[in-house]
């Protein structure tokens, strides 16, 4: 139906790039990859060895892909991703990361005594960067920018995982803004919320690199601290507790403290809402000593 050189035409004007790769690692021939807008020219490429194009670890990564690809003689699909900072041999390549989804399907024959596959990748950079926007707007609170309860619930239920297996400890604080009632009523809402992104970016100032930080829902906040044994967490806590008043004094000029509770997991732990309870108790148990405290459980 199509001669030889239409056959070339046709693979040479395909949008995604597909690379006939020998199982050793060799570019054998290259066709299409003409959307200059997702693609370099790797038409270069050809009779090269990926061993000298790419630093050995990605070259390496590649040539097992190649080999499953070869052993299951089924669809293999693999997304990966390359930068500039891979390329050891073909120029300058991409000046950033871009992400390609592979699909990998070994061919029927050899080329020139080599088993093969092709190899066709498609750019799907912008589709990943559209799925990250979306997952941190599904886990982040629009408020104060930090995590919302969805998020927080998965981060306690994967800490429990981990304590279950290894015995690593999780401690959690939960906290609140002292008279947040009273805050509102004086100064308005607008206030209010001054104060909660206040006391947002406070937490991310004082609190450490690996700490979660989530708003619970209205002026209560969590912060889930791997690694990190009770007596530990309950000293982290007083150093936030400690910096708050002068923060908001000098933010919204307003008087306020914050009262928390601090606990760790226990081996009756079976949710991690149990964790979560206990440390609401030492918050209310704050709050009937006075505020201005935190308390542990």
């Amino acid at each position: 139906m199509f001669t030889q050189q239409q056959l070339t035409s046709i693979l040479s004007s395909l949008p995604d790039p597909a690379f006939i790769l020998t199982r050793s690692g060799r570019y054998a021939a290259i066709f299409g990859g003409k959307d200059l807008r997702h693609y370099h020219d790797g038409s270069g490429l050809a009779g090269r060895s990926m061993f000298d194009v790419l630093k050995e670890e990605k070259a390496r990564w590649f040539a097992a892909e190649i080999e499953k690809a070869l052993e299951s003689g089924a669809l293999h699909i693999v997304e990966y991703q390359l930068s500039g900072s891979d390329v050891a041999g073909a120029g300058d390549g991409p000046s950033h990361s871009i992400w390609f989804e592979g699909r990998v399907q070994a061919l029927n024959f050899q080329v020139e005594g080599e088993d093969a596959v092709v190899w066709i990748a498609s750019n799907i950079t912008e589709k990943n960067e559209v799925q990250q926007k979306l997952r941190q707007l599904s886990e982040t609170d629009a408020l104060t920018g930090l995590y919302n309860r969805r998020k927080l619930i998965e981060t306690l239920d994967d800490r429990l995982a981990v304590f279950e297996r290894e015995r690593d400890q999780t401690s959690v604080l939960v906290f609140d803004l002292d008279n947040f009632k009273r805050l509102n009523d004086e100064m308005g809402h607008h206030a209010g919320d001054a104060a909660l992104v206040e006391i947002a970016r406070l937490c991310r100032q004082v609190l450490r690199k690996d700490d979660v930080i989530a708003r619970f829902g209205g002026d209560e906040f969590v912060v889930v601290m791997p690694g990190t044994h009770r007596g530990d967490a309950l000293e982290i806590a007083e150093q936030l507790r400690a910096h708050v008043p002068a923060t908001l004094r000098e933010t919204l000029r307003y008087e306020s403290t914050i009262s928390g509770g601090v606990s760790e997991f226990g081996a009756p732990d079976r949710f991690s809402s149990d964790i979560l309870t206990r440390a609401d108790a030492g918050l209310y148990q704050s709050k009937r000593a006075g505020r201005n405290r935190v308390s542990a459980l």
